[in-house]
């Protein structure tokens, strides 16, 4: 192959690539991670008003209803489009979690409480648990270990 058979050649594939999308996506993910978080605080400003709930009670209000609301908007649908318009923006607050709960509870069900929902509720976030809850015992053995010296 000469040279300008090589040129030509990645003139066109240059000309067929297809253009990235991470910029878009990291905006969608900004906005729509931001918005689930606006919720949340507004969730434990209204604890903290209507109830008035101290700090740890506000917080533990707001953990159950955004889990309540990803399960709920997971089972009739909306949570998956949801994502896939703002990818990692659902799935690094704790309604990501939620949807890797209910999603797989909610696909088995029709297999029975055993052996569709029991066996396959924690498919998805059972690794992340077990991986998190093992790294943070290294972290806090690890940070036992050097506040110790």
């Amino acid at each position: 192959m000469n040279r300008f058979d090589a040129q030509a050649y990645r003139e066109e594939v240059n000309a067929n690539i297809p253009r990235s999308k991470t910029l878009r996506m990291c905006i969608r993910a900004f906005i729509v991670g931001g918005l689930i978080c606006c919720l949340g605080q507004g969730v434990s400003d209204l604890g903290k008003l209507w109830f008035d709930f101290d700090q740890k009670q506000a917080g533990t209000l707001t953990a159950i209803v955004l889990i309540f609301l990803a399960a709920l908007l997971t089972a009739i649908g909306v949570f998956d489009k949801i994502a896939a318009f703002a990818g990692a923006g659902t799935v690094v607050p704790i309604t990501g979690f939620s949807n890797s709960i209910a999603a797989p509870a909610i696909e088995f069900r029709a297999e029975g409480l055993v052996m569709g929902v029991g066996a396959k509720l924690f498919s998805i976030a059972g690794p992340v648990l077990v991986y998190g809850i093992s790294l943070s015992v290294i972290v806090g053995l690890l940070s036992l270990l050097f506040s110790l010296f």
